[in-house]
């Protein structure tokens, strides 16, 4: 029987991001950046005020704290800024499987590298460290932006998970899932460093 993963907070370094284990510390940060409504449109959670960013967090601390998520600050190498948020999520030690997702990047810096560098880092500490055999990604099915992201990625789409989730706004959602399997890590990992070099990173 193959033997459990070991999953335990960890810093991840790339070019300019740097994502290091979630902490209360983040508060600040985060909350200075983040309070940004259209951030969180695809959310289920809502964040608008510094208490409701504290309460986000102290969520994501007791997951990881039973285990089912691994939380990390993105954090701009150059100023060690705090940018936005990502994790693992749904871990599961048993069948080597982990989501990636609850991600989130400050309007300052989207359209840049950080979030394809912040999945690359995410996505080899999975296959390469933890020795994952999955990882899945999951989006809003209305979220076409996002989708069309994790597409870039090489993720492949596997289906609609229909009525998975009820929305801040009451809306129920479709979620569509999308994954990456151990032995489609090598073409996807060149396909990410090649898009992280031509952005000059």
């Amino acid at each position: 029987m193959a033997k459990e993963m070991t999953v335990v907070p960890v810093t991840l370094e790339g070019r300019h991001v740097r994502l290091e284990p979630l902490a209360k510390a983040h508060v600040a940060g985060l909350a200075e950046v983040g309070l940004d409504e259209e951030l969180w449109r695809w959310i289920p959670t809502q964040v608008r005020t510094a208490e409701e960013m504290a309460a986000y967090i102290e969520t994501a601390l007791e997951e990881q704290a039973r285990g089912v998520s691994l939380p990390f600050a993105i954090v701009e190498k150059a100023t060690g800024r705090a940018m936005g948020s990502t994790r693992y999520g749904n871990i599961d030690r048993a069948h080597h499987r982990v989501e990636i997702g609850w991600t989130w990047v400050a309007r300052e810096w989207q359209r840049t590298a950080v979030n394809t560098e912040a999945k690359y880092l995410l996505l080899r500490h999975a296959f390469e460290t933890l020795g994952c055999i999955r990882v899945e990604l999951k989006t809003d099915s209305l979220n076409e932006k996002s989708r069309a992201a994790i597409l870039r990625i090489g993720a492949q789409h596997e289906g609609i998970f229909r009525n998975h989730m009820i929305t801040a706004s009451g809306r129920i959602r479709h979620s569509a899932y999308y994954s990456i399997i151990d032995s489609e890590w090598p073409a996807v990992k060149a396909r990410l460093e090649s898009r992280l070099n031509s952005h000059g990173s």
